[in-house]
This record gives C-alpha cells, structure tokens and sequence, in this order.
C-alpha cells in the first residue's frame, strides 16, 4: 500500500498499547476531539528513535495545548515500549504494531537488514483532524532524519 496523501482519509488500525499491560488499541476511540499525530518510528531504543520521541516529549505541552493526541507508533513489543517509555519519561501513548497492520496500512513498511531489521516503519508523522482526514504527512527520506518539529506543531494548530 502506499501512504495516504493529505484530505485522504487514514487507515483505521487496532494494535496493543505499549505497556506491559496490554491494554487494546483502536485508532477510531482516538478520533473526535481533536488533531491527532501518528508519530511512526522504526525502533525503540535506537538513536534517532529516542531524539525523536524526546523531541515529541519536550514539546508535549504545545501539543496539548492545540488539543491534540500525540502517539508513537512501532512494531516493538509492548513490553520493549513499556521499558523505553520509562526509561526516557515518555509521557504520550506508544502503539505496539508487532503485527504491522498499521506500517502497511500507511505504506511504511521497510527493512534494514545490515542491522537485521524487517518489517519496521519508515520514520514518518501524520497529522489527524477530528474526522481522521489526513491535513499533514512527512515521511522520511532515510530513516535517521526527524520530521520538523516546528511544522509539525503548525500542521496540529492548523487542523
């Protein structure tokens, strides 16, 4: 599948909150107050990983502020989110997609198999208005790169 486009509706998913827990997740209950902001990363625990859910953390409130849910998305376990949500004081839902329903749905999946990595998502964040209607996408060019933040904050106060 590819990446849904701006004014595309987003592939609803259900997954497993990254928390050893296991609670269930469905995108659908997450859609109705406000923007939300699907923050798909390869891997927990790896270095532009934890810049980027830092980064989301350190401007968690400017995201709340504009009423918005922010969640990261990726195929660790549960348990392995649970561990790096704690670890770097991550305030925000995790979404545990080992299955990789969501990756595919958003045209993310992709390997890097020099690090024996498969099915993982590209780095990429998707800006939800209250309908769950795509009004921002940016995908990564490589993996390493992180999204700009300040846009990012502009797409949410915007939708």
């Amino acid at each position: 599948m590819s990446a849904p486009e701006t004014g595309d509706d987003a592939p609803r998913f259900e997954a497993t909150l990254g928390t050893s827990d296991h609670e269930a997740f469905a995108l659908a209950d997450r859609l109705g107050d406000g923007p939300v902001v699907l923050a798909f990363f390869p891997g927990a625990f790896t270095p532009p990983c934890t810049n980027e859910m830092v980064a989301l953390q350190e401007r968690l409130g400017d995201f709340e502020e504009a009423g918005a849910t922010l969640l990261g998305v990726s195929a660790d376990s549960p348990f392995s989110q649970g561990a790096f949500r704690d670890e770097h004081g991550i305030e925000f839902d995790l979404v545990s997609d080992m299955a990789g329903d969501a990756i595919r749905a958003y045209g993310l999946e992709m390997d890097i198999a020099e690090l024996g990595l498969y099915g993982i998502a590209n780095r990429a964040v998707f800006v939800l208005d209250a309908d769950g209607a795509v009004t921002y996408r940016w995908i990564a060019d490589d993996p390493t790169n992180e999204p700009d933040y300040g846009a990012l904050l502009d797409a949410v106060e915007a939708a």
